[in-house]
């Protein structure tokens, strides 16, 4: 179904907010995608319903809303909805409501059946002495020295900057400001623009890479791209995640290495050390790109339970 656009602006900042929640705590991002959608799909209805507010969604609303969907043609083929699909719209509500526990919203009273084979990855957060490694493992993490300094300049970018997969994907030459001592992060999809800053040592190791190593690699000069492939087009997600199990099977750790270092486990990490520094929730909203401030809270929670598990 194509995507319904809402009215209500308070079910409209449910969803976004919904989003970044399972953006944060580590969801696949096919999950991260479809469950919102699958939300925004339930808040349509709601709103057919001439329902404007949570606390006038009832255990029935959601019975006639399942029913509904039940006798909803499938675009795709023939027939009805599956019972798969159908179930991801439960997961989708169900997270919500847990979303909503979460976040101490206690309008919500709607009885969810328990979700079965549910889908959350466990977050991982590498520490301060874990990144240090991986960093040091980029002076071996491949034979071509080019490799190996834009395996650095990678690890400055989601780690140090903290940036989201896709923003690092398309950042550009362009993007990395010296003389601001900045990145420039351009507006993507649901996110906003936003300037990371670097300090003097994050922008060497970029300078190392974007001087030295980038016109190594083959017609360099023909691309805007930040980080380049070996055949001289933009680097793609696969390859960010090919290049950081190079670099943790390069640090040689075991532990690292059952943590399964992704991208977002990065973001996640810079996040979490920035709030054992001391950093203030609204600077990290700021750094992380975050669109609310409860989005960001999230990181408090977690750093209590790492410290709980270290007691």
């Amino acid at each position: 179904m194509k995507k319904l656009k809402l009215k209500n602006d308070v079910f409209k900042m449910f969803v976004a907010n919904y989003k970044e929640w399972l953006d944060i705590l580590g969801y696949a991002e096919s999950t991260v995608y479809y469950l919102p959608n699958h939300l925004q799909e339930f808040f349509y209805y709601v709103e057919q319903q001439n329902i404007k507010t949570l606390t006038e969604i009832t255990t029935k609303t959601v019975k006639d809303y399942y029913s509904s969907l039940k006798e909803r043609a499938n675009e795709r083929r023939n027939g009805a909805l599956s019972k798969s699909y159908l179930n991801k719209h439960q997961q989708a509500l169900k997270k919500f409501k847990e979303y909503l526990q979460n976040h101490n919203y206690k309008h919500f009273n709607v009885h969810l059946k328990n979700e079965t084979n549910p889908t959350e990855e466990k977050l991982n957060i590498l520490t301060q002495a874990e990144i240090k490694t991986l960093f040091n493992a980029t002076e071996h993490s491949h034979d071509a020295q080019r490799i190996r300094l834009r395996d650095k300049a990678i690890l400055t970018v989601l780690y140090s900057c903290g940036l989201r997969r896709n923003e690092a994907v398309n950042l550009d030459v362009s993007d990395i400001l010296f003389d601001k001592e900045r990145v420039y992060v351009r507006k993507g999809k649901n996110y906003k623009e936003r300037f990371v800053p670097i300090n003097r040592k994050n922008a060497e190791i970029l300078e190392d890479y974007i001087y030295e190593a980038r016109p190594e690699f083959y017609q360099s000069h023909l691309s805007e791209a930040l980080f380049i492939n070996q055949k001289g087009t933009r680097m793609q997600g696969m390859s960010f995640a090919n290049r950081l199990k190079a670099i943790v099977q390069a640090a040689n750790d075991k532990t690292i290495a059952e943590k399964h270092i992704t991208p977002h486990i990065l973001r996640h990490s810079i996040a979490t050390h920035l709030l054992q520094h001391n950093v203030d929730l609204e600077t990290i909203k700021t750094f992380l790109g975050h669109t609310s401030l409860e989005s960001t809270q999230i990181y408090v929670h977690l750093l209590k339970t790492i410290e709980n598990e270290n007691v």
